[in-house]
Order: structure tokens, then C-alpha cells, then sequence
């Protein structure tokens, strides 16, 4: 099995930004993966002390699809976030301070309408990630897995749907369940399978469109009788990935 593609998702429910390579750390996400989320006004996450809550306590498209049609692009070096909402200029801002932090939220806030639940906060902090799970995790989609659920459905999928960090191409549909509790070398890195990933109601939404226009969740169940569609691995040993390395089961 191959590599064919690597994302990684600064801002929890933003759009996904593609890398040719990244290295991985042990009992990390990769570098910036769902490092800042919107907390909505209700929420009780706190920076100063951060635990992990579920998604409905954050923008997310389970819960706010119109979140697909913002397209969003952050700078590593600078910190600065830039935002572009149908039919506007460019929004930048920086991160980094909380002037900029505040207009990030007010704008985001803004152009959620009345799904912005309260006064939300554009939020991060160090070392915290807003993934779905509360381990710091990897997901991987094998692509031949969710070519089985295009063909059993009748309709085609982006794999953006599904918000993974690494896509694979080639072995057989559905093997990587076979992986868990079992150690992959992922490139140059080493990494444990640890869960398979549950699908939920965002990846009824297209991302292009931000329409709820398909239901993987409902074709999961019907066609293979679970909802699930690719894996978590944690990170054992550090190692760069890259488009085109090989993904390799070591048992």
C-alpha cells in the first residue's frame, strides 16, 4: 500500500490543507492538525486548563455545514489565518494575539447566523488538540474501503468527506480494520492502530457546495452493516511521510 495523499486541518471544521511531506513525533497529531477551533458561546472549554469535549461544543460541520463554504488557509511561520467567505474580500488575522483572535471569532460568528450559540471564542491551546477522540491520533482511509462504499451506494464520494490525515491506495476493502492493535510503518515512521473511525453526520456534506447531499453514515450501515470507515494510529516512532511512501503492517 502507497500514500497517495497527506491533509492536515488547522482550524476544526475548516477546510483541509494539503502537504507533499510532514514529520511525525511520538503521542502527536501531525504539526497543527486541529489546532484551533471556534468554542461556541456555551461551551466549557477553558485554555488555561484544556480537556478535551465533544464536537457540538465547537463549529463543526455535524452540526454547521454552511462551515464548508469558508475556505481557510494558515501560515505556520507567521500564525496569521486567512479567511474567505462567499462574495467577500480576504479576511486575515493574526492567531497570535487576541485582537486577532477576536475578529477571527466575530467573523466566523458571524457568518454562522443563528447556529453561533452565544459569544463564540477562536480558541487554542499548547500542546491540546480538538480531534474527535481524546488521544492524540493519526487517521488513515484506505481509498479501495471507500471505493467498496461508492460502488455499494451508486454515488461518488470526495474523500474530503471524510477529513482524514492520510489516504491509501492499493491492498483489499476493509483490511485496515484487520490492523488493529497492530504496529504499521508509515514511511519512515512506526505507528499503532489503536480504533476504527466511527462516521458521523459531517460527512453528509459536500465540501464544495457545503450541501448535505449523500449519507455515508445510513449506506455504511445498510451495505456492511457498521458505520465505520478507516482507522486511528498513534505515533510510536518519529519518522517523515511523504506522497508515495509505503504503508507496511509489521504486526
Amino acid at each position: 500500500m502507497r500514500i497517495e495523499s497527506i491533509y492536515r486541518y488547522p482550524v476544526k471544521g475548516l477546510t483541509a490543507e494539503a502537504l507533499e511531506e510532514v514529520a511525525l513525533t511520538p503521542g502527536e497529531t501531525l504539526p497543527d492538525d486541529r489546532r484551533f477551533a471556534l468554542a461556541q458561546g456555551d461551551s466549557a472549554f477553558d485554555p488555561a486548563a484544556p480537556h478535551w469535549l465533544p464536537k457540538r461544543n465547537f463549529g463543526c460541520l455535524m452540526a454547521n455545514a454552511r462551515l464548508a463554504l469558508v475556505h481557510s488557509a494558515y501560515d505556520s511561520r507567521t500564525g496569521d489565518l486567512a479567511l474567505r467567505f462567499p462574495d467577500e474580500p480576504l479576511f486575515v488575522a493574526s492567531t497570535r494575539s487576541e485582537e486577532g483572535r477576536a475578529a477571527i471569532a466575530a467573523r466566523l460568528a458571524a457568518f454562522m447566523g443563528d447556529e453561533a450559540r452565544g459569544a463564540p471564542r477562536f480558541v487554542e491551546a499548547p500542546g491540546h488538540s480538538f480531534s474527535d477522540v481524546a488521544k492524540k491520533v493519526v487517521s488513515i482511509i484506505g481509498l479501495t474501503s471507500l471505493h467498496a462504499l461508492e460502488q455499494a451506494a451508486g454515488a461518488a464520494l470526495d474523500p474530503l468527506r471524510f477529513r482524514a490525515n492520510v489516504y491509501v491506495s492499493g491492498g483489499m476493502p476493509w483490511a485496515e480494520f484487520d490492523w488493529i492493535g497492530q504496529e504499521i510503518q508509515l514511511g519512515q515512521a512506526r505507528l499503532r492502530v489503536v480504533k476504527r473511525i466511527v462516521r458521523c453526520p459531517a460527512t453528509e456534506v459536500n465540501p464544495a457546495t457545503a450541501e448535505r447531499d449523500a449519507e455515508p453514515p445510513r449506506w455504511l450501515r445498510t451495505h456492511f452493516g457498521h458505520a465505520d470507515l478507516g482507522v486511528y494510529a498513534e505515533v510510536l516512532e518519529a519518522g517523515r511521510i511523504a506522497a508515495g511512501d509505503a504503508l507496511e503492517v509489521l504486526g
